[in-house]
């Protein structure tokens, strides 16, 4: 075979037998070209096994696929195609020249076969029809001419003088972990044209030391320039001094005269209740937060004042809606005497002078830094000698949980996996995927130690613990507002799963934490699908929990995001019951029995109609006539907004 070889690499291949439904359906795999064959295969203890082959005589097309903007759950970014007989194998390369390289030698290999096709598909077929011509039969001839002579799409990369093409892939490349170069989305079939780009001008809104030495420091306040961005959480940067690194891309926002992101007093995604809680919390007099108000384009302060201004005993909240004149550019006021050019010049005005406010505004509450996708760009697997183990924090399905540090700074939770208490292979490949998902109402994933027995995995530490517990333990304590911002919380978070294709599978308040700032995040998405535990397990194999879950889970193991909004309203039944166990008083086989008859949990006590409207809405029998996750956000809100007006 060695004097045959063509290409050798390891890539990502997607599963040609399921729906695009999961991370887990792609795969790394070592592929091989020679002069006869198409083969990969899996490495396992230094030994390889071969998984597939395909003979280049069978080979009717080699294309790049146009992924226009969809979502690819895997690290390679760059999709290209094999149809072969009748099927379809989709290859993901790690970047443009690598796929360029496969495309082109493919292509000089099957050029003369009698088959080769006239039209392709260009973008992918997807969960019952191709998303380029929307035709619903797989073997449907193709919707774009086929060039079986080069890649139309885009033109090769300029060889370096004296260096032959077999050399290309083994140029050594900068010290830093190979990043894309931003193509998604775009028109592939356009020819490149160089032109002059403007520099991205960005502001960091919080510190980052930088985990690594290929990440570049980042400083509160100050500007740095955007070179490339690498994927969704990682940017590549250069700051004034021209030093160049990797930075989280939530760490920073784009410098233009009224982006409010850049000052620290600015919360975007805080609402009424969720203001006023931290600025109890802060206890300060002269404490405030600007934030959006209920009216698109509006904007609030909330501003908090102790005793000796209230007169009452306690302390008070007010909240003040900035409001703008109807001239272009408008002005900003509170009090029509005082007008300004600007939001931030009112804000500086009102530091210094209270003018009819409860207090002038003295400290801003800030934000916390956000959690960041993994330690750093492509830093999945973490040593276990950089974990410090401090107190345990509970016991799940897995295994010990424990409160530590990593590399004696980063607080985070460390899961130490019981051996034998999930399909451990499986779920390291699809950790990888789960790091990306990184969103403000997810608990974030940081890393594996994967690498010893038992398994480590390290995520976000949430230091209120679960929100089972803590609805529990603060039991008479919430208000209805209170109750409704946890909901908007998950249904947040959960909103962010759905776009991106994932399926929690048990959703439940015990499966979302609780931040030292109160905010709720859902954590163990997609977990089930590898835990060997009695209690998530079927008799037909399927993981779930009754309780929790919808028809179409316990009579037909069918999962979706469908059913996820199902046990979201379960999720809400438990808010508003302040922890209360649903069904409480049945079985599992009678909950079966009950559910599929049409019983529905009763409406709780604290929750007012409208809000028992919603979770009925989550618990239609029929899936498609549920609400999707994006639907409950906005009733949620607007919940919220009918319960608490500015």
């Amino acid at each position: 075979m060695s004097s045959e070889l063509i290409l050798e690499e390891t890539l990502t291949k997607r599963s040609q037998q399921k729906k695009r439904t999961s991370p887990l359906n792609y795969k790394e795999r070592l592929f091989v070209l020679t002069k006869s064959s198409l083969a990969y295969y899996d490495r396992k203890a230094e030994k390889k096994f071969r998984r597939g082959l395909i003979e280049l005589s069978l080979i009717r097309c080699v294309e790049i696929v146009r992924s226009n903007g969809e979502l690819i759950p895997c690290h390679n970014k760059y999709p290209f195609q094999v149809v072969h007989d009748t099927n379809i194998l989709y290859i993901f390369a790690p970047n443009h020249d690598s796929r360029t390289i496969w495309v082109q030698r493919l292509k000089e290999e099957i050029k003369d076969n009698p088959s080769v096709l006239a039209k392709f598909h260009p973008q992918f077929w997807q969960e019952g029809s191709w998303l380029c011509c929307r035709q619903m039969e797989k073997q449907a001839p193709g919707c774009e001419k086929y060039n079986p002579y080069g890649d139309i799409t885009r033109k090769p990369l300029p060889p370096v003088p004296g260096e032959s093409k077999d050399r290309m892939q083994q140029r050594p490349q900068s010290s830093l972990p190979p990043c894309p170069d931003g193509e998604q989305g775009g028109d592939e079939g356009e020819q490149e044209v160089v032109t002059e780009k403007k520099e991205e001008v960005v502001v960091a809104l919080y510190d980052f030391p930088g985990a690594e030495p290929h990440d570049l420091r980042l400083v509160k306040g100050l500007e740095y320039v955007i070179l490339e961005k690498c994927d969704i959480n990682w940017y590549k940067a250069r700051n004034k001094y021209g030093e160049e690194g990797y930075i989280p891309s939530n760490y920073i926002t784009e410098k233009k005269l009224g982006n409010l992101m850049q000052f620290v007093w600015y919360s975007k995604h805080v609402n009424r209740n969720k203001a006023e809680e931290l600025l109890r919390k802060e206890d300060k007099e002269g404490a405030f937060i600007v934030r959006d108000s209920s009216n698109p384009e509006t904007y609030t302060i909330s501003v908090y004042a102790k005793s000796l201004h209230t007169g009452d005993g306690g302390a008070a909240i007010k909240h003040y809606r900035i409001k703008k004149t109807q001239e272009s550019p408008p002005q900003f006021y509170l009090a029509e005497k005082h007008l300004f050019s600007s939001i931030p010049e009112l804000i500086d005005y009102h530091k210094h002078n209270a003018a009819g406010l409860v207090a002038r505004l003295r400290y801003p509450v800030g934000k916390s830094a956000p959690s960041t996708a993994g330690f750093s760009y492509e830093k999945w697997e973490i040593n276990p000698r950089e974990l410090t183990f401090m107190k345990e924090l509970g016991s799940g399905q897995f295994g010990v949980v424990r409160l530590g540090k990593w590399r004696a700074q980063h607080k985070v939770a460390i899961k130490a996996i019981r051996e034998g208490a999930m399909f451990e292979e499986d779920f390291i490949e699809e950790a990888k995927v789960m790091m990306k998902l990184s969103h403000p109402k997810l608990v974030q994933l940081y890393g594996l130690c994967s690498q010893q027995r038992p398994i480590y995995i390290v995520t976000e530490f949430m230091e209120l613990g679960c929100l089972l517990n803590f609805l529990r333990q603060r039991c008479g304590g919430f208000n209805i507002g209170s109750l409704l911002s946890i909901c908007l919380d998950v249904s947040e978070g959960m909103e962010h799963l759905e776009a991106n294709g994932f399926i929690h599978r048990d959703l439940a308040a015990r499966n979302c934490l609780v931040s030292d700032t109160m905010v709720v995040k859902v954590s163990d998405f997609g977990m089930t699908r590898y835990v060997l535990d009695n209690m998530y397990t079927s008799s037909s194999s399927a993981k779930f929990c009754v309780k929790w879950s919808p028809p179409e889970v316990f009579h037909f193991c069918t999962f979706s995001s469908m059913s996820d909004v199902w046990s979201y309203g379960v999720v809400m039944w438990e808010v508003f019951t302040e922890g209360q166990m649903p069904f409480e008083q049945q079985l599992n086989h009678e909950v079966v029995t009950l559910v599929t008859r049409g019983h529905r949990l009763h409406r709780p006590k604290m929750a007012p109609p409208f809000i028992y409207d919603i979770m009925q809405k989550c618990w239609h029998k029929k899936p498609e006539e549920r609400p999707s996750f994006s639907q409950i956000c906005v009733m949620i809100a607007d919940a919220l907004e009918g319960d608490l007006t500015d």
